[in-house]
């Protein structure tokens, strides 16, 4: 599968799929990863996410955008949910959703946030919580390809149990000097944590940068406030506010 398929081009109708669940990955206490067969599925673009619809007995219908997490090589689509209470489709998908249970699905959407091996590097990727999986997309599509593009991933969570992909994204960066992987932990640290602390802040951005340079490519997600913080710093660090590619969502998560 290419990663340059017809199913991204601009203005194609997006119609609605049947998507069966074939995986069930648990990530963390909160977050599952659901790896789907889409039989229509067309290929997408790292970065790209996808709409999800669910529909009651009673014909009501509850809608949601996910991001994409699986490399656009692979034969599964992943999609990663962390849990939010109070929820109303995100509850479902983490408690009720089994092996073989079907839904709707439409995609890939969005053609902004997205990165290719193609595009080449360096690459700069800030994740806040659950804004690692369109990242994540990214990174497993490097390794995929093969292609050592310089690559710096700065990823903030609340403690090291809800860091999502962590023994992929160890594995990663053990076996490729050309990524480097940073955590910071903002709530609670293990015993002889050796990593930051606290929230991102200009030190650390910093020092997780590659030297200034037009071909870099940075991506931000997460929650608004994280986003927005992280993008004035970088600005204020010299980086080119139109170069910084960012993806947030609102307080649920959702």
């Amino acid at each position: 599968m290419t990663v340059t398929d017809a199913a991204t081009a601009p203005g194609k109708r997006l119609e609605w799929q049947v998507a069966e669940v074939r995986d069930i990955v648990i990530e963390t206490p909160r977050v599952k990863s659901f790896l789907l067969q889409v039989n229509d599925w067309r290929g997408h673009l790292p970065g790209q996410h996808v709409d999800i619809k669910l529909t009651a007995e009673d014909g009501y219908h509850a809608q949601r955008s996910y991001s994409i997490a699986s490399a656009p090589e692979n034969e599964l689509v992943t999609l990663t949910v962390e849990c939010i209470a109070g929820g109303e489709v995100s509850p479902y998908l983490f408690g009720e959703l089994c092996h073989g249970d079907q839904f709707q699905l439409r995609g890939p959407i969005g053609g902004y946030f997205v990165w290719t091996v193609a595009k080449r590097g360096p690459l700069y990727l800030i994740a806040g919580g659950s804004g690692i999986v369109p990242l994540m997309a990214m990174l497993r599509h490097r390794e995929r390809r093969k292609v050592p593009v310089p690559t710096a991933l700065l990823y903030s969570s609340r403690s090291l149990e809800d860091v999502i992909y962590q023994e992929e994204l160890d594995a990663m960066a053990q076996h490729d000097r050309n990524l480097h992987v940073t955590h910071t932990l903002t709530r609670k640290q293990p015993d002889g944590w050796a990593g930051h602390r606290g929230r991102v802040d200009r030190e650390m951005l910093a020092k997780a940068s590659f030297p200034l340079s037009s071909k870099q490519n940075t991506f931000v997600c997460g929650p608004t406030p994280f986003v927005e913080h992280v993008s004035n710093v970088l600005v204020e660090l010299g980086h080119d506010a139109l170069a910084i590619r960012t993806e947030r969502f609102g307080p649920t998560g959702e």
